[in-house]
């Protein structure tokens, strides 16, 4: 297959290391030969794993990420003279039309999440405000979309939002398998009473179930289970919360139990997560989370993990269907401990769950398959580029 000569990726809000766009789709197209240029927040200018990293600065705040780094990010775009720009924020709606305008090269818009949904989420924003700039969101987009060649959207739950475009391609957010063929199988359940280690990982807030997990600990320590350990790994937001957090430990005292060490490196989630013995995504009922496609579930199968998630209907025919593991009522502090209990007290069972989710994800859920339809999506952009 010919391949383009360039392809320019940017992102104003995500790390240049972000899973997504670097690990999964950069990577991709770097290996399938195209030369690829990132330029997102990093350290500094350098070249990984064959992509080339252009580094934009840590903003002060919002204000100057939104109104100052998205038109350095244009700038630095405009020189890579690329023939197509790759973008996955949509603040950089107006400068992927500007892109399209000056350099009359494809487009790609990748939309991580339903936006208007999770605008109404925005803990930051004012509660009055959130819907008025939903509503002005969408305006923007409308306006926008007619210079965007390609939408990517990473699941399918918002595709209702673009049902008058012709254009738009699901390329799902599931994990990578590689790790799978390099590293071990999960090692926790081989000797299951060395300790019970309990495992979530992902934003760490309010609605995505902190303080159910910890109340959840607090049950089952206080029933006599000693042994268990539970590690919440990822960045918390807003920090006032994670004050709040660590009160609620103090007041439990399970600061012994329950670590909290923020987020970690890419590369070191999945060695983690094979020395666990369950993985944890108890997310609220919230419009946003419902209908998500529930990464850190697909994160946990894919390193042998039984899982304790949210009783949505998504994920309860994800995780139940495929007989990896146990949904609950998200806001039942109960109902998750006797979970947790029952697969800790059932190991044989437990344990074919992780085997059941790894299967699963090896089968249908990962990325490779996903990796297919973004080389396919790049070779229709070539093919039609050649024809016009």
């Amino acid at each position: 297959m010919k391949m383009l000569n360039k392809i320019c990726m940017l992102s104003t809000v995500h790390q240049a290391l972000d899973d997504r766009i670097f690990y999964k789709e950069a990577k991709t197209l770097a290996q399938a030969g195209h030369e690829v240029v990132l330029i997102a927040q990093h350290d500094g200018d350098e070249m990984v794993d064959g992509v080339k990293i252009i580094a934009l600065p840590e903003p002060r705040n919002r204000f100057a990420r939104i109104f100052g780094l998205t038109w350095r990010a244009f700038r630095l775009a405009l020189r890579e003279r690329a023939e197509v720009y790759h973008f996955h924020d949509p603040e950089l709606l107006p400068i992927g039309v500007l892109l399209k305008i000056f350099t009359r090269a494809k487009v790609i818009y990748d939309v991580h999440e339903n936006v208007p949904k999770q605008i109404l989420n925005k803990f930051w924003l004012p509660p009055w405000s959130r819907k008025p700039l939903a509503l002005a969101y969408k305006l923007v987009e409308r306006f926008c979309l007619p210079f965007i060649d390609v939408i990517v959207i990473a699941e399918d739950s918002y595709i209702e939002n673009y049902r008058d475009r012709n254009n738009v391609v699901a390329i799902r957010n599931y994990p990578i398998i590689a790790p799978l063929t390099h590293g071990s199988r999960n090692m926790a359940w081989a000797e299951p009473r060395s300790g019970f280690r309990l495992v979530y990982v992902g934003g760490v807030s309010k609605l995505r179930g902190a303080l159910e997990l910890i109340e959840a600990m607090k049950i089952l320590t206080t029933k006599g289970y000693k042994d268990l350990t539970l590690s919440i790994i990822g960045p918390v937001t807003p920090a006032q919360f994670g004050e709040e957090i660590t009160l609620l430990l103090r007041q439990y005292d399970l600061e012994a139990r329950v670590q909290i060490p923020g987020p970690i490196p890419h590369e070191e989630v999945f060695d983690v997560l094979v020395r666990s013995h369950i993985g944890l995504a108890v997310l609220y009922p919230d419009p946003n989370y419902v209908d998500s496609l529930p990464t850190k579930i697909f994160e946990y199968m894919a390193a042998g993990l039984p899982v304790v998630a949210s009783n949505f209907p998504l994920w309860k025919e994800i995780v139940e269907g495929n007989r990896c593991g146990i949904t609950v009522d998200p806001l039942d502090p109960k109902a998750i401990a006797q979970a947790i209990e029952y697969l800790f007290t059932h190991p044989e069972e437990a344990r074919q769950m992780g085997e059941n989710s790894r299967r699963a994800v090896e089968e249908k859920y990962n990325w490779e398959k996903e990796a297919e339809k973004l080389l396919a999506l790049y070779k229709e952009l070539v093919d039609s580029a050649k024809g016009g």
